[in-house]
C-alpha cells in the first residue's frame, strides 16, 4: 500500500504545529546562513510535482479533515509557478475544510517571482509566507552570509504585499553579539517599519554545539549576549517600531521573556513588561527550559 514518507529532518514554524506538512522542496536553496543549521544535511532540490500531488492524494484519504497545510521545506516558492499553482489547487480540491496554505520564503524567491506570479499564487490559496529578515544591519547580514540586502528584503516584501500575501517576519536577537547589539536592534526596527508585516516574531539565538563555529565565524571580538543583554536588545528594537499594524510575538521556546501584543497600541505595555523583567530577572525563563 502506498504511504507518505518525509525526507527528514522536517521543520515548520511554531504556529504550524497542527498543520499538515507537505514537502514541495527539500532543504533550502540558500543554506549559507551562519546561524542556521536546519538543512545542512540536505542538498536542495525541488521535488517532482507528481510526488507532491501523490502525497496530497494519500493525505486526502487519510487526513481529510485537515484545515491547514504548510508547504515545506525551506522555500516552496522556489517551485515553478505553474507547478505550485497545480499543488495549491489540488490541495484545496482534496481537503473540504482547508482554509489556509503557508510556506517559508527566502529573499531570492520573492525577487525571482513576478508580482503577477505572486498574485496568481495568492489567488490559488497560498495565504501567508514566513520570511526571515533576521537583522536590519547591512554589515551584519554580510557577516552571517544572509545572501540578501535590506533593500532587497524590503522590495521583495512590498511585492508580496501588493500581491495580497500576508507576511510573518522573523528577527533573531543576539546575532550581532554585545558590541553590535544596539545597532542590530535599532536598524532591524527600521527595516520592520518599512516592511510593516502582519506578524513580527522575535527569536533568541540558540546554537547549542554549533556556538563555537558561529563565534569563530564572527571574529575574535565577538561576545555572546547574556539574558539581560537579550532583554535590552529586545527593548531597543520594540522602542524603535513604528509599524502601521503588526501582531508582535516573542513567545518562541528560545525566548527568556514571552511577550505578545498588537502594535502600535500595545507598544508601551510591552516596553513596561521588558523593563520589569530587567529589574526582576527571577521571572525570566530558566536556561534549561529554553529550546529551538
Amino acid at each position: 500500500m502506498m504511504t507518505m514518507e518525509y525526507d527528514w529532518p522536517v521543520f515548520r514554524p511554531p504556529s504550524e504545529a497542527d498543520s499538515l506538512i507537505i514537502q514541495a522542496t527539500l532543504g533550502c536553496s540558500a543554506n549559507t546562513c551562519k546561524f542556521c543549521y536546519m538543512y545542512k544535511t540536505k542538498k536542495f532540490r525541488i521535488r517532482p510535482t507528481r510526488q507532491v500531488l501523490s502525497d496530497l492524494e494519500w493525505c486526502g484519504k487519510h487526513e481529510r479533515g485537515a484545515n491547514r497545510i504548510f508547504l515545506a521545506d525551506g522555500d516552496a516558492l522556489a517551485v515553478p509557478t505553474e507547478d505550485l499553482l497545480k499543488i495549491l489547487r489540488t490541495g484545496y480540491g482534496l481537503f473540504p475544510r482547508l482554509d489556509r496554505v503557508t510556506s517559508y520564503a527566502n529573499p531570492g524567491n520573492l525577487l525571482e517571482k513576478s508580482e503577477d506570479e505572486l498574485r496568481e499564487i495568492r489567488k490559488a490559496g497560498l495565504t501567508m509566507i514566513y520570511y526571515g529578515v533576521e537583522s536590519g544591519d547591512e554589515d551584519l547580514l554580510k557577516r552571517i552570509k544572509k545572501q540578501a540586502t535590506t533593500r532587497e528584503m524590503i522590495q521583495g516584501c512590498a511585492k508580496a504585499h501588493r500581491a495580497g500575501l500576508d507576511i510573518s517576519v522573523t528577527v533573531l536577537l543576539g546575532l550581532a553579539g554585545k558590541a553590535g547589539s544596539e545597532r542590530h536592534a535599532k536598524q532591524t526596527a527600521e527595516v520592520l517599519n518599512q516592511i510593516s508585516p502582519l506578524y513580527i516574531s522575535a527569536l533568541t539565538l540558540m546554537l547549542g554545539p554549533f556556538a563555537k563555529n558561529y563565534e569563530r565565524a564572527m571574529g575574535v571580538d565577538f561576545e555572546f549576549l547574556d539574558k539581560m543583554d537579550f532583554l535590552k536588545e529586545l527593548k531597543w528594537m520594540i522602542a524603535g517600531l513604528k509599524v502601521k499594524h503588526s501582531i508582535f510575538r516573542s513567545n518562541h521556546a528560545s525566548n527568556y521573556l514571552p511577550l505578545k501584543g498588537d502594535l502600535p497600541q500595545d507598544q508601551p505595555g510591552l516596553l513596561e513588561t521588558i523593563e520589569y523583567g530587567l529589574n526582576h530577572p527571577e521571572i525570566l525563563k530558566p536556561e534549561e527550559f529554553r529550546a529551538l
